[in-house]
């Protein structure tokens, strides 16, 4: 205020204004309330225009990209969580899965005339046993399981399975091995001659696949513990790839 102006007025000339103090704090606590409820109402406002902004005609359609890019990106994060989540140990990928079939040694070629005998029965050519697996037991092979293996194979395959000496000496081993291993299914022989041992050479466990027709035959050797056949001894049936 002036002193030397009117009284009442200041030097601005702007009206006098009425301010009232009030003696206890506590009375003014209605109106800090008014004041933080209004403040509040506004925060609320100016987060409700900053969402509806990308639909508004100021926003313009470039503004509605950024939400959609978004929306997609949560979208595919949560598929990939919930995939991951859901994944069972059936389905989920494994190293050395036994859903692999192990490589198996093959060789095709010509079937010797060789001639194979069941105790207590005459010779039979190798050709007409077809289709048949023949599996050439060397002496001390320690092949039992693959054995089994094969034999069970061939029973689901619906074809004949032999377990053929190399020698004539080898023939308890044979027999013996095809009341443990043989599924009830395999047949024990012996190599007359040793023609298939001279021809093959089964240093370990070697097995002929021969075909319905006789003319042709695949060597399998090395087999591992896990070995699949099951698709190929259903093919013996056929008449077989030919041979020169």
């Amino acid at each position: 205020m002036s002193f030397a102006s009117e009284p009442g007025r200041d030097d601005s000339n702007l009206p006098p204004l009425n301010v009232v103090i009030p003696d206890d704090a506590r009375e003014l606590e209605r109106d800090v309330i008014a004041y933080r409820r209004e403040m509040r109402a506004q925060r609320r406002r100016r987060r409700l225009a900053w969402f509806v902004r990308p639909f508004s005609k100021s926003g313009g359609p470039a503004a509605i990209v950024p939400l959609i890019a978004a929306c997609l990106a949560l979208s595919l994060v949560g598929g990939a969580l919930l995939s991951v989540v859901t994944m069972t140990p059936a389905s989920a990928p494994t190293i050395g899965s036994s859903s692999a079939q192990p490589s198996v040694s093959a060789t095709l070629t010509k079937l010797p005339a060789a001639d194979l005998e069941e105790p207590g029965g005459g010779p039979a050519p190798v050709r007409s046993l077809g289709p048949a697996a023949v599996a050439l037991v060397p002496a001390h092979c320690g092949c039992g399981p693959s054995l089994r293996r094969l034999a069970a194979q061939a029973l689901l395959a619906n074809v004949a399975v032999y377990f053929a000496g190399t020698g004539q000496e080898d023939i308890t081993q044979v027999s013996a091995l095809v009341a443990q291993d043989g599924d009830g299914h395999a047949v024990a022989m012996t190599d007359l001659g040793g023609v298939l041992s001279s021809t093959y050479h089964p240093v370990r466990l070697t097995v002929l696949l021969i075909y319905k027709s006789g003319t042709a035959e695949i060597t399998t050797s090395a087999l591992s513990g896990s070995f699949q056949l099951g698709q190929t001894l259903s093919e013996l049936t056929l008449a077989g790839p030919a041979v020169r």
